[in-house]
């Protein structure tokens, strides 16, 4: 490394040179200029949406040898500006995070030990007994004869990642079920 002198001090570049503000070259360090960006390496970018919320945040995602490798704010989004917020920002982490869960868990009832099952096993199960919540809580009338067609043994509760497409479908679904307990964590 060069053994720097007194006039490799920034203040003394910023007198000397044609950057008086000290916003630009005057104040870069050899250091960042040899930094080059995350996505330059990048095969692509593809424009998406934040899974968070319903604010619907336009993403810019970088990828590389077919893996996510930057998630930023689109400028072209007249919502957000470029900008995200803290969790969409780190948004990243939904598809690269070393210990995120790729295959269902199952512990069963009154069990101490997770075992993993296969996908289509799991949504039988959750059919069969949604099936059977909806028969054996079916209200077809209240106690005057008034129509109800409905059910109080379904409920559903739509976590932070759900953007307004899929509630919109999950709202569908459970409202042609006959639940009528139907939320979303963002109200809560």
């Amino acid at each position: 490394m060069a053994r720097r002198t007194f006039l490799d001090w920034p203040v003394i570049r910023q007198l000397r040179g044609a950057d008086p503000t000290g916003r630009g070259t005057a104040v870069t360090s050899e250091r960042t200029r040899r930094t080059a960006p995350r996505t330059a390496a990048a095969d692509g970018v593809t424009d998406s949406v934040c899974p968070y919320c319903a604010v619907g945040c336009a993403q810019r995602v970088a990828h590389q040898d077919g893996r996510v490798i930057q998630i930023e704010g689109s400028p072209d989004s007249p919502i957000s500006r470029g900008r995200l917020c803290p969790k969409g920002a780190a948004s990243e982490q939904l598809v690269s995070f070393s210990r995120r869960e790729t295959t269902v868990r199952y512990r069963r009832a009154h069990g101490t030990e997770w075992e993993d099952l296969d996908l289509d096993t799991a949504m039988d199960m959750i059919a069969d007994r949604f099936i059977a919540a909806r028969r054996r809580s079916w209200q077809d009338e209240d106690e005057h004869g008034r129509p109800l067609k409905r059910t109080m043994g379904i409920a559903s509760l739509g976590g932070a990642t759900i953007d307004n497409e899929e509630n919109y479908l999950i709202k569908k679904f459970f409202t042609a079920a006959g639940a009528i307990q139907i939320e979303n964590q963002a109200r809560i």
